[in-house]
C-alpha cells in the first residue's frame, strides 16, 4: 500500500473518521459480543471535540481522497497512549495498520520515552502486530465483560524502528 499517506485528521474529516471507525470496529464488537464499544457509541460532537484538544494527535492513512484508517495518540508527560487504530474493512490486511501505528513514532514529542497501546485480549491479529512492532505485554485489565491486553514499548531501546517495521512490511507485500 504505497499509495497510503498518513497525515493529521482535522475536524473536517471527523464525519469520515466516525464512519471509518464504526466500520472497523464492527468486528472487533461481534468478536466480544458488545455493540456498546466506545469507539461505536461517540458522538460526532465528541468525536470533533477529542480532535481538537491539544493533548491528542489523530492520524489518518488516505487512499487518494478516501481516507481508510486511523489513530488516535494521547499525549501526557513522558507517556504516549495509542487507541482506535481502526482501518476500513475492506483494506484490513493489507498493512495499513502497520503503517498508522509506525508514523506515530514521527508524530511524539522528543520527550516521550513509552508508549502504550490497548487491545481487547481476544484480538490475536492486533496482539501479534504490536509484538511485531516492539510491543510487550504488560498486563491485563478486566472492564465490565471486556478483558484488555496492555502494551507497551520503551523508546530508545533495542527492538524495531519505523523504518524496520516497514522494510518488514513492504517485504512481505511485493
Amino acid at each position: 500500500m504505497e499509495d497510503v499517506r498518513i497525515d493529521l485528521v482535522t475536524a473536517e474529516s471527523a464525519g469520515e473518521l466516525l464512519t471509518v471507525r464504526r466500520a472497523a470496529f464492527v468486528t472487533e464488537a461481534q468478536l466480544y459480543g458488545d455493540p456498546h464499544l466506545p469507539a461505536l457509541t461517540q458522538t460526532l460532537t465528541e468525536l470533533v471535540a477529542d480532535i481538537e484538544r491539544a493533548d491528542v494527535v489523530t492520524l489518518g492513512a488516505w487512499l487518494g481522497h478516501r481516507l481508510v484508517g486511523s489513530i488516535r495518540v494521547e499525549l501526557e508527560a513522558e507517556k504516549a497512549t495509542l487507541g482506535r487504530l481502526a482501518v476500513v474493512p475492506d483494506l484490513q490486511g493489507r498493512g495499513i495498520g502497520t503503517k498508522l501505528l509506525m508514523a506515530v513514532l514521527t508524530y511524539l514529542p522528543d520527550q516521550t520515552k513509552e508508549v502504550w497501546v490497548f487491545t481487547g485480549q481476544d484480538s490475536k491479529q492486533n496482539l501479534a502486530m504490536y509484538a511485531k512492532a516492539g510491543y510487550e505485554h504488560q498486563y491485563d485489565q478486566h472492564t465490565g465483560d471486556l478483558t484488555y491486553a496492555y502494551l507497551r514499548r520503551i523508546l530508545g531501546e533495542d527492538g524495531p524502528d519505523a523504518d524496520d517495521v516497514l522494510g518488514q512490511l513492504d517485504d512481505a507485500t511485493t
